[in-house]
C-alpha cells in the first residue's frame, strides 16, 4: 500500500474515520465523519507524526521550523518535527503560539524556537474546515517577524465548497494568502481506499459520491 492508503487504513482503524449518517457544523448531512479527537495515545501520535513526515518529505518543502497553532497543532507539529528528524535525517525547529502572551519570564507570544525575519515555517494542522486556524495565525506569525510561510500541512483535504462560496477552504487561503496547503489525503483519495477495498464501506460508496458532486470542488 502507499503511505496514503496506510494513512486512511489508519484513520479507520483508530476511529477518526467513520462513516453512516452525521450533521455536520455546517448544517448538512454528510455520510461520512473525521474525527481527530479519537487520537489518544502515544503509539498514534507517533505514527501520525510520520505521515505528516512523509507528506512534507514527498512535496518538496523546504522549511527552518514547524509551527503548531493552539491547541490541536501543538502535538502534531512535536510529533512532526521528532519523525522528520529520526526518519528523514531534517532537524527543523518547532514552535506553538500561546493563546495570551506572556508578560513575564522569557515572555513573548510563542513557546519553543523565537522566529526571525525571512525564516521559512510550515504550519502544522489537523483539517482545514473554514481556514479559520490560518486566519488566526498568520498575523501572530507576522508580528513575531516577518517569516515566510511555506505552506500549510494538514491531514484531510475535504475538497468541499464553502457555505458562501464555490471554493474549498483550501483553495480560499491559497487565493487570500498565497498559502499552499498540502494534505496527507484527499476525500478523493478516500472514496478511491474504498472502491479498490483498501478499507471497507463500499456500502456508502453511492452517498459519499452523491454528497462530492453536491458540495466538492476538484
Amino acid at each position: 500500500m502507499t503511505y496514503k492508503q496506510q494513512f486512511i487504513k489508519f484513520m479507520v482503524e483508530n476511529g477518526v474515520l467513520k462513516f453512516g449518517e452525521f450533521t455536520l457544523k455546517s448544517g448538512r448531512k454528510a455520510p461520512y465523519f473525521i474525527n481527530t479527537g479519537n487520537y489518544k495515545s502515544g503509539a498514534q501520535l507517533a505514527k501520525l507524526g510520520e505521515y505528516y513526515a512523509k507528506c512534507i518529505a514527498e512535496n518538496n518543502i523546504e522549511a527552518e521550523t514547524l509551527v503548531g497553532p493552539a491547541y490541536k497543532g501543538i502535538p502534531l507539529a512535536v510529533t512532526t518535527a521528532v519523525a522528520l528528524a529520526e526518519k528523514f535525517g531534517k532537524d527543523l525547529n518547532y514552535c506553538f503560539d500561546r493563546k495570551e502572551a506572556k508578560d513575564h519570564g522569557e515572555g513573548g507570544l510563542f513557546v519553543g524556537k523565537q522566529l526571525a525575519d525571512g525564516e521559512r515555517v510550515i504550519i502544522i494542522e489537523d483539517v482545514m474546515t473554514s481556514g479559520k486556524a490560518l486566519r488566526e495565525m498568520l498575523p501572530k506569525l507576522k508580528a513575531a517577524a516577518n517569516v515566510e510561510i511555506a505552506g500549510m500541512v494538514i491531514s484531510v483535504d475535504r475538497m468541499e465548497r464553502g457555505l458562501e462560496s464555490s471554493l474549498s477552504a483550501v483553495q480560499e487561503v491559497y487565493k487570500e494568502f498565497g498559502v499552499k496547503v498540502y494534505s496527507i489525503v484527499t476525500m478523493a483519495d478516500i472514496i478511491e481506499a474504498i472502491e479498490t477495498g483498501v478499507i471497507e464501506g463500499k456500502e456508502y460508496l453511492a452517498k459519499m459520491k452523491e454528497y462530492r458532486k453536491a458540495y466538492g470542488v476538484d
